[in-house]
């Protein structure tokens, strides 16, 4: 006689796998991270002709110093492959957002600088982005639950 098998279900995880509250917290984050991204980016794009990568990219520069940025620096920021971020830079740069510069020193280097265009339009979005952030993330929680969430999100990324 055979021993049963068993296949793990929704209430009894196989060995090392996620039991129900786990996989309803990562699922939730991963729904409402992609949600939130296609909100935002929507609403950038549809008031500003601003996709949110771009709108990212931007804001890494207004705030670096001098406002530039190596771009390989800026590709971890913005969390893009290098090929992504060169092909995104080269999209800004002829927007007229952005342009290169050399990289004194590292002679096959480069830095993204923001452009007057660029901080024009970064001013612009910024309300609506702002807006979109309280509206569909911010207002559903309360200051207390707000300051939660900062330290819960700071064990993860701090």
């Amino acid at each position: 006689m055979s021993a049963p098998t068993t296949t793990p279900t929704a209430d009894a995880p196989e060995a090392g796998g996620l039991d129900p509250v786990e996989l309803a917290a990562w699922r939730g984050l991963l729904r409402t991270h992609a949600s939130l991204m296609k909100a935002l980016d929507s609403e950038l794009e549809a008031a500003h002709r601003l996709p949110l990568t771009s709108y990212e990219v931007l804001i890494q520069l207004a705030d670096a110093p001098d406002q530039r940025m190596r771009m390989c620096d800026l590709a971890d920021s913005v969390l893009l492959s290098r090929s992504g971020m060169s092909r995104l830079v080269d999209r800004l740069e002829r927007d007229g957002l952005l342009c290169r510069a050399a990289c004194d020193a590292d002679a096959r280097g480069s830095y993204a600088v923001i452009t007057d265009a660029g901080l024009d339009a970064l001013v612009g979005a910024r309300p609506t982005h702002h807006a979109g952030i309280r509206r569909r993330f911010l207002s559903r929680f309360s200051e207390d639950e707000l300051r939660m969430l900062a330290e819960l999100w700071s064990r993860i990324a701090p």
